[in-house]
């Protein structure tokens, strides 16, 4: 890495028991759950297959997830006055980005809460436009119907 110029940041690095057989070995010195590290948003861990089987998941990270829902929220609240068409194309757009970002293996979970933090954000965004409510709970899924947001789904598996 000095090649490069590039230093190792030593409160960020350290080496620890991963992989399949991390658990057993901790089990073995009396040590907790393996731990799980953090790499481009996802959180790395140790986990079992339905089989029992030993196996690495991945989810979203928790810093990644709680910025992500962040920035949908003001975006939406910063565009809540354009029409509401060109409102749902956009956010399906950006549904989509987040997606194919973070739809990957095990991931499935935190990518529909994402999707379900952002209706709610909507929803309420929508109902703020003027000074009466704009939507019920039945008028807002009705409306959604007819503007088809993406449902999460899996785009790359990293296990097969």
């Amino acid at each position: 890495m000095s090649k490069f110029g590039l230093e190792l940041e030593s409160s960020k690095s350290k080496i620890i028991k991963f992989g399949k057989y991390a658990e057993q070995s901790r089990k073995q010195l009396g040590e907790g759950k393996p731990e799980t590290y953090d790499f481009l948003g996802f959180t790395f861990y140790c986990s079992r297959t339905r089989q029992g089987k030993p196996c690495i998941k991945v989810k979203t990270s928790k810093k990644k997830f709680k910025q992500k829902v962040k920035a949908m929220k003001f975006w939406l609240y910063e565009n809540r006055d354009i029409r509401t068409k060109d409102l749902m194309e956009k956010l399906r757009i950006k549904l989509v980005g987040h997606y194919r970002y973070y739809g990957i293996s095990h991931n499935i979970v935190k990518i529909g809460s994402f999707r379900h933090r952002t209706l709610e954000y909507l929803y309420k965004v929508l109902n703020r436009r003027s000074n009466k409510k704009s939507y019920s709970w039945e008028g807002f899924n009705e409306m959604l119907r007819y503007y088809k947001l993406p449902c999460p789904k899996i785009y790359f598996s990293l296990f097969d």
